[in-house]
């Protein structure tokens, strides 16, 4: 229709897209390039880099709770506000470390701000404005976090150029004015600008919401905690957690230090890996909306374990070339599918809260995966035995996919609280 304005839940697309790409390219997917300069500068062991990024993990498990609840009651713009500062504040700190424990605290404070700006934040936004599209959406948000990696080079020349310590600082600056403003797009739900999820007309939202009732009400937390499939989903995106960690931290130092590549060409080759999670998860998102979301994740997981094994034993570039294709492929398939699934099997209403405790098992696999790769790098001088290990760890993946079916409806839908009694302000503060 000629004129007819653009459905704003892309535009919370967007929003979320920019803030991953913030992440990714000055933090998450940066790290490793750090990992490098860090021990260079300061001689600290690749246990001591990696317990870093653990920390960063185990404050999204301990934080997710609450977190969920907060996003849930008060609204993704807050949360992500919020988030956006204390993001920024941690760079600023971060600038001025000179010891394990002041690494350990500015880490700290940017793994809060990122937490809160970062993932559980944006899916929960996400997933109340889309249900038909509700994997395409979540893929274009992650397109975000690719970009970053895909520009990670752009870092290591400002690590090289400028040195770490003013890049943390212009990363730093960066957050603030690229993401105080773009939080504004953030609105609860399609209700309070009295529009329906993926833009449909109100007879056809109508339709989709008999169509639901049919399969029964939302799930509350205390209910998804009673379903398998709740636990099942989290070992298996934990599983996935423990491989894709290790490569973000590890990766760089690996192809640096192991095969011989130079910082800047190691950085390529995780942009290229980026590139491929890309384009993996513009297909996962369509493919997911049209076919079984956990058969893929099952496939996906096949296909960590079979990368893992590529990187930890490649003596060529091919090896290299293919662990990247396929690492990456599954990461972008799989990745979408993991909020997608939740929300199909639990339903909107205590999403963020489910997501927040589902995170503390989740949380788990990004904390372990780096750090026993890296203990082992440190007592073995190689990455080898550790990367196969989590390539076993992969295959485990595989298995608790296969087992989180659907849960069966809830036989008769009720009215849901407005807040779920099973987490209070006061418990999600303790």
């Amino acid at each position: 229709m000629p004129g007819r304005r653009l459905f704003h839940g892309w535009w919370i697309v967007l929003t979320g897209a920019v803030l991953q790409l913030l992440q990714g390219s000055l933090l998450g997917q940066a790290y490793g390039s750090y990992v490098v300069v860090l021990s260079n500068d300061f001689g600290w062991s690749r246990t001591v880099l990696s317990g870093a990024s653990a920390l960063r993990e185990a404050e999204g498990g301990i934080v997710g709770p609450a977190q969920g609840w907060l996003v849930d009651r008060f609204g993704p713009r807050r949360v992500a506000r919020i988030g956006v500062v204390i993001l920024a504040l941690g760079f600023f700190l971060f600038s001025r470390i000179n010891s394990p424990w002041t690494f350990y605290g500015a880490f700290l404070v940017m793994a809060v701000g990122a937490s809160l700006m970062g993932y559980l934040t944006i899916t929960t936004a996400v997933v109340q404005w889309f249900e038909r599209r509700r994997s395409t959406a979540l893929s274009l948000t992650s397109v975000g976090g690719a970009l970053g990696g895909v520009i990670v080079p752009l870092t290591v020349l400002s690590l090289e150029g400028i040195g770490w310590r003013s890049t943390a600082m212009v990363s730093g600056i960066l957050v603030l004015v690229v993401g105080l403003p773009i939080t504004s797009l953030l609105v609860r739900s399609p209700a309070e600008l009295g529009l329906e999820p993926d833009g449909d007309s109100p007879e056809a939202a109508a339709m989709a919401r008999t169509v639901r009732s049919a399969r029964g009400a939302d799930f509350t937390l205390r209910e998804a905690l009673r379903e398998p499939s709740f636990w099942w989903l989290s070992l298996g995106h934990g599983a996935a957690l423990f491989v894709v960690g290790a490569v973000n931290v590890h990766m760089v130092s690996h192809l640096n230090e192991s095969l011989g590549y130079s910082l800047g060409a190691a950085a390529g080759v995780y942009s290229a890996l980026t590139l491929v999670f890309m384009f993996g998860t513009l297909a996962g998102g369509w493919i997911g909306d049209h076919s079984s979301k956990r058969f893929m994740a099952f496939c996906c997981m096949g296909m960590h374990a079979v990368g893992m094994i590529l990187l930890a034993h490649a003596t060529h570039a091919l090896m290299i070339a293919a662990f990247v294709v396929i690492h990456g492929s599954a990461w972008g398939m799989r990745g979408p599918q993991m909020a997608a699934l939740r929300a199909d099997y639990f339903g909107r209403t205590s999403f963020g809260a489910i997501m927040g405790i589902s995170n503390m098992v989740v949380i788990l696999g990004a904390i372990f995966g780096p750090l026993i790769a890296g203990y082992i790098y440190d007592q073995t001088g190689s990455y080898r035995l550790g990367f196969d290990v989590l390539a076993g760890l992969a295959a485990a993946g595989s298995v608790f996919f296969a087992l989180a079916r659907r849960p069966a409806p809830r036989a008769t839908p009720e009215p849901l609280p407005e807040s779920d009694p099973v987490l209070t302000p006061p418990q999600a503060a303790a």
